[in-house]
């Protein structure tokens, strides 16, 4: 199976997807949105891209994605991220001035940046940073990449797990044309929303979960770009779509809000995850 990611090899996307299907066939692209491009045309079957992270908050550009695409959440994937600290064999520590890396990992390490007095300069992937400076070393250079990274571009390790906080969890959509069979133990459905402009609309609308029993593990707005000031709503609720509760929730929802859209039930990770169609 063809899988899309963003990043090139070493990539935290690709350890993620290779956790869960091992046997698959990674192909990375440069951006997310050539990740969805991928998916779309079937040049790959399912993609995995990231959507939060524990520490740096949410990948805003994925729920962008997910809002203009035809495309299904059909998993999650929750992944330990151990940033390190990598620079060619020979590099001290008291030497560096900068280090490359994406700018999530950055954020996720800002605490020991500050620390070691380090410049940050973003780039488009962990891996590709690690992979760039073992093409192209520069004095005084590092990069935060994985430990798997290293051992793949012949990089050192000069510090590891320099997160600033040590429960750094991204979690990551599986993404697909279709959703898969409905298997055993607990899912989750993803959906975004928008309310009508009055007083009471956000609470009239999520009034609809608790009169259904509804849990909700997450909720957070994104500007409309099409309607200046105006808000999305992208939320999490326990359940399937075709469970009893969550289905007569976003029945009474579909008539208080403006616009509903259903992003996909799916497996909840905290069970197994997801397994290959």
């Amino acid at each position: 199976m063809r899988i899309a990611f963003q990043g090139t090899a070493g990539a935290y996307s690709e350890e993620a997807l290779l956790k869960v299907f091992p046997e698959a066939k990674p192909l990375g692209f440069p951006t997310f949105h050539q990740v969805f491009e991928a998916v779309e045309a079937g040049e790959a079957e399912l993609g995995v891209v990231p959507v939060e992270n524990t520490t740096a908050g949410s990948i805003n550009q994925t729920y962008d994605l997910l809002l203009e695409s035809d495309l299904h959440v059909v998993g999650e994937i929750v992944h330990r991220v151990e940033h390190c600290l990598l620079a060619p064999k020979g590099t001290a520590l008291k030497d560096l001035h900068a280090v490359k890396s994406h700018p999530q990992a950055l954020a996720q390490c800002d605490g020991f940046l500050a620390r070691m007095r380090l410049t940050p300069i973003p780039v488009f992937d962990t891996a590709g940073a690690a992979k760039e400076l073992a093409e192209h070393p520069e004095p005084g250079l590092a990069a935060i990449a994985s430990r798997r990274a290293a051992e793949l571009y012949g990089l050192e390790v000069l510090a590891e797990n320099i997160e600033d906080y040590p429960h750094n969890y991204t979690r990551f959509f599986v993404i697909g044309h279709k959703e898969l069979p409905r298997g055993q133990g607990p899912y989750k459905t993803s959906i975004v929303f928008a309310v009508r402009h009055r007083p009471g609309g956000l609470l009239e609308a999520l009034s609809v979960f608790a009169e259904a029993g509804v849990n909700l593990t997450k909720l957070e707005s994104r500007p409309r770009r099409d309607k200046p000031f105006s808000y999305l709503f992208y939320l999490d609720l326990e359940g399937h779509l075709e469970d009893p509760g969550p289905a007569q929730a976003l029945l009474r929802l579909l008539r208080r809000v403006a616009f509903l859209k259903v992003l996909g039930s799916y497996p909840a990770h905290a069970n197994g995850g997801v397994s290959a169609p």
